[in-house]
């Protein structure tokens, strides 16, 4: 059996998005499924790690074409250095306006006729039994969809995020016409593919309003964080957080927790450490400085896959961040699953009854704290700081066997076979 996948994000593109299908593709071939990559040819990512091309398999038909992104002028992505691998267009100005009201479903919507053209082309030539689409972006959904309808071949469309309620999507000001057309994509989307695919229960219930099959298959984690590489823990109280952190997941209630426990006490103030690694929003900066953190805090900024397992190893305690936003209980991070292997306490602030939550409380590994639950925030973080003191800030994680991406793929393969039977 084979399929095509098509994706934006592929090596060398770094973060999470990337994660996801190129571990996919990596296990796929075990279950007797071969993948075809059908992804962006001279893309200038936001962020690269060259180290994921060493993770592709040297046997997999990676098919490449170029892109046009107006994003390339109106950000001056060719020519100006990113300040960080947030996104330039949802910053809430003019050029977001711009992004969220001209270019749907996002900027890449420009490739979909040049895409659909070129995978015609290789339809004709070579049998392909499924194709897959996967977002954001959800332009690669359109692409998928033209192909789906005049082949006749099986289409699974994967949703890493929803498409008209992601959570950044109000930075863009959309008027209602953009928003109108975006919730009629989408629904378009949902209900002409044969399955669609998705990474949690909660969103799972949205999409099954209107598609007739929605799977769930969460992120997960690779060998590449089972290696038993000896680690030595950070000496000092570290609270790490590890990846992307958007203005929407500005933990505001974890700052001034903290600044009120170090006015509390000195020996906790002497002791927290809080380490920033990846990119970090301008309002978060602010945040902590309003609240007399700045001594206490570094920022690291974006590292490879293999450092940021590293500093998740490390740490004392890891902070795990759901945005603030409407519909946040079926947010997932793709980070959740590597945190698990890590070992460490988990401190997670969002929604105590989403589906973070509830992995969570499966595995052991943590606690959640909703966003406004300063009280139970402060003795959580108490009762992790005396632990450390005591020389017993352990997590006794279990259940995480799972979410190794092997038996994730597993798990695919029988859905994509299962549009075949």
């Amino acid at each position: 059996m084979k399929v095509l996948i098509i994706t934006y994000y592929w090596p060398p593109a770094g973060g999470s998005g990337v994660q996801r299908w190129l571990k996919f593709v990596k296990y796929l071939q075990e279950s007797d499924i071969k993948p075809v990559v059908y992804t962006v040819d001279n893309v200038n990512y936001p962020k690269e790690d060259n180290t994921l091309i060493n993770e592709i398999p040297k046997n997999i038909e990676i098919l490449k074409q170029p892109i046009w992104e107006p994003t390339d002028v109106l950000f001056w992505k060719k020519n100006k250095p990113q300040k960080s691998g947030i996104s330039n267009a949802s910053n809430g100005g003019v050029l977001s306006f711009i992004r969220g009201n001209f270019f749907i479903p996002d900027p890449k919507v420009f490739w979909v006729k040049s895409s659909v053209k070129y995978l015609q082309k290789y339809l004709d030539a070579n049998k392909i039994d499924t194709i897959i689409s996967t977002g954001p972006p959800h332009s690669m959904h359109l692409i998928a969809q033209k192909l789906h309808k005049k082949n006749r071949i099986k289409w699974l469309a994967d949703f890493r995020d929803p498409w008209a309620d992601l959570y950044y999507n109000k930075d863009f000001k959309q008027l209602s016409f953009a928003k109108n057309i975006n919730r009629k994509l989408e629904t378009k989307v949902l209900q002409n593919a044969d399955c669609v695919l998705t990474v949690s229960n909660s969103l799972k219930y949205e999409f099954a309003k209107k598609a007739s099959r929605v799977e769930v298959i969460t992120n997960g984690f690779d060998d590449e964080v089972l290696t038993s590489n000896t680690v030595v823990l950070d000496s000092g109280f570290s609270i790490s957080y590890i990846g992307l952190l958007p203005k929407q997941s500005n933990p505001k209630v974890l700052f001034k927790v903290l600044k009120e426990l170090c006015l509390q006490d000195e020996g906790f103030k002497n002791a927290l450490k809080l380490n920033f690694i990846g990119d970090i929003s301008d309002e978060v900066k602010e945040e902590i400085s309003t609240n007399n953190l700045l001594k206490n805090t570094e920022f690291i900024g974006y590292v490879t896959h293999k450092e940021a397992i590293e500093y998740q190893k490390k740490a004392q305690v890891l902070l795990l961040l759901i945005p603030n936003v409407e519909k946040s209980k079926g947010i997932l991070t793709g980070k959740l699953f590597e945190y698990l292997t890590a070992k460490r306490p988990i401190l997670a602030i969002g929604p105590e009854d989403g589906d973070l939550s509830e992995i969570v409380k499966e595995t052991n590994s943590g606690v959640v704290v909703d966003f406004n639950n300063e009280a139970k925030l402060s003795s959580e973080i108490l009762k992790l700081y005396h632990q450390y003191k005591k020389g017993s800030l352990l997590v006794a994680s279990k259940n995480i066997e799972r979410y190794h991406r092997k038996e994730l793929t597993k798990e695919l393969a029988l859905i994509i076979k299962s549009l075949h039977s």
